[in-house]
C-alpha cells in the first residue's frame, strides 16, 4: 500500500511517499504553491500518478492538545482531498516534527539558512514514518 505523508504549509507543502510495503517513508519533496486550489490540484495529481491508497496529513495541534486555526485549515484540506480523490485521509498529530526536521538537517551539516528549502519534506517524512511505525506496532 502506497501512503502519502503531507506537511501542509502556506507557501511550501512537504510530501513523502511510503514504499509499496508501507514500511518506510521516502521520496521526500516539496511543492511550492501559495494558491490552495492549485495546491489541491497538484496533490490530486500526485495521488493519481503514484497510485496512493491512503493520505496521512500532519495535524498541527497546539502543544496543550487544543485545535487552533492551522489545524482547522488541515481539517478542511483533508475533507477536500477525500472528496476529490476518494482516498482515505488520516489526520496525524505533527507536534514538534518541524523542530525535529530542523535538528536532523543541522546534524546532517546543512546550514540553517538552507533548511527552508527542505525542512517541509523532512517533516513530511517524519509524519509519515511516525504513522507507519504506529500502524506496525499495533499489528
Amino acid at each position: 500500500m502506497r501512503i502519502l505523508g503531507i506537511d501542509y504549509g502556506d507557501a511550501r507543502t512537504g510530501l513523502s511517499i511510503s514504499d509499496p510495503s508501507g514500511f518506510l517513508a521516502g521520496s521526500p519533496r516539496v511543492i511550492h504553491e501559495w494558491n490552495r486550489d492549485k495546491l489541491v490540484d497538484k496533490l490530486c495529481a500526485v495521488v493519481t500518478e503514484e497510485r496512493i491508497e491512503k493520505i496521512v496529513l500532519g495535524y498541527p495541534k497546539n502543544m496543550d492538545g487544543t485545535v487552533g486555526a492551522r489545524a482547522q485549515q488541515c481539517e478542511a484540506l483533508a475533507e477536500t482531498l477525500r472528496a476529490r480523490t476518494g482516498v482515505p485521509v488520516v489526520l496525524w498529530d505533527e507536534r514538534r516534527t518541524t523542530v525535529a526536521a530542523h535538528d536532523i538537517l543541522h546534524q546532517a551539516g546543512k546550514k540553517t539558512r538552507k533548511h527552508r528549502q527542505t525542512v517541509d519534506a523532512v517533516a513530511a517524512a517524519l509524519i509519515l514514518q511516525g504513522y507507519l511505525d504506529y500502524k506496525r506496532s499495533r499489528g
